[in-house]
Formats: C-alpha cells, sequence, structure tokens
C-alpha cells in the first residue's frame, strides 16, 4: 500500500512540475510578444537579417555576417547584401549593397487581423531604394521586401530585436 502511495505522490508531483513548466513557457511568450509590441508601436526596433532569398535563380542563401535595418521615430540606416540584377551599377563599388541613411521617409504601419503588423516604409531621400515593405509576426519573426528603382526586388527573412544602447 505504502508503495502505491509513493508512485502516486511521485506522479501528482510531476504532473504540477509539467503544468508549472507550461505556465512559465506561455508567460515568458506573452512577455515577448509584449516587448514586440512595444517595440513595433515605438518605431525604435532592429530588423536582424538571417536569410536572403533573390529574385534571380540563385539559390537562398544564410547570412554570416550582421546585415541589419535600424528603424527610430526619425531615421533609417540600412545595411543588407543585394544578390541579383541591377539595371544601373553604382558608380562607388563600396555601395554594392543596400546601404543608406534616411531621414525623410513615410512609414505606414497596419494590424493584422491574425496578429503582427505590416510595416511600408518608402523613403524619400535615397537615390535607389523605392519602398520597404516589412511583414512581422506578433514573436518577433519579419519578412523584408526591398524594391528599388534599379535593381530586382529581393526579400529577406530575419527577426526584430531591440536596439543595443552603445556605453
Amino acid at each position: 500500500m505504502r508503495n502505491v502511495q509513493c508512485k502516486g505522490i511521485a506522479v501528482i508531483t510531476l504532473l504540477i512540475a509539467l503544468f508549472s513548466n507550461e505556465l512559465y513557457a506561455q508567460k515568458k511568450q506573452e512577455n515577448k510578444e509584449l516587448a514586440i509590441e512595444k517595440l513595433v508601436t515605438a518605431r525604435n526596433y532592429v530588423f536582424k537579417a538571417q536569410t536572403v532569398l533573390p529574385t534571380s535563380p540563385t539559390a537562398n542563401r544564410q547570412l554570416t555576417s550582421d546585415y541589419d535595418v535600424r528603424i527610430s521615430p526619425d531615421t533609417i540606416i540600412t545595411y543588407l547584401p543585394y544578390f541579383g540584377r541591377a539595371y544601373n551599377a553604382p558608380m562607388d563599388p563600396t555601395k554594392g549593397g543596400i546601404q543608406f541613411t534616411s531621414t525623410k521617409f513615410d512609414y505606414t504601419q497596419t494590424e493584422r487581423k491574425k496578429g503582427g503588423w505590416d510595416i511600408v516604409i518608402k523613403p524619400h531621400d535615397t537615390q535607389d531604394t523605392r519602398l520597404m515593405s516589412f511583414s512581422i509576426s506578433e514573436s518577433g519573426y519579419a519578412s523584408l521586401q526591398v524594391i528599388s528603382n534599379n535593381r530586382q526586388p529581393i526579400m529577406f527573412n530575419g527577426y526584430i530585436t531591440e536596439k543595443k544602447t552603445k556605453k
């Protein structure tokens, strides 16, 4: 009889531990989603690119370097690679990627019905980039499509994170 009681207590303890762990994971996910929502609505976040999906028939590429788009209410700083067809080559060969800083842009944010946001940015003070379209999930995963005047469109997959403050 005592052996049965010990097994019962062990099963109850295990169930409580599993239930507590599930509640902790759910609360952690909710906190992450609230943090992402706060970053997006404040227009103060960084998109970290992990994968590039060129329009041309080349394969998708995992990015091993640190490429990003830094969004703040008054400035956008873009540092991304480019793979694909360019219709006009840049005069400066070091400007081969998608690199610019914009302080004059339209920023449109739309909440999606099933959660997350669609964001369209139209910079007015750049040479080539015409439109940047983000699709951001509640959990912070994001895709970005960049449409240019002189290049084929390109897509990136990655995630949203908060800006690191410099010390």
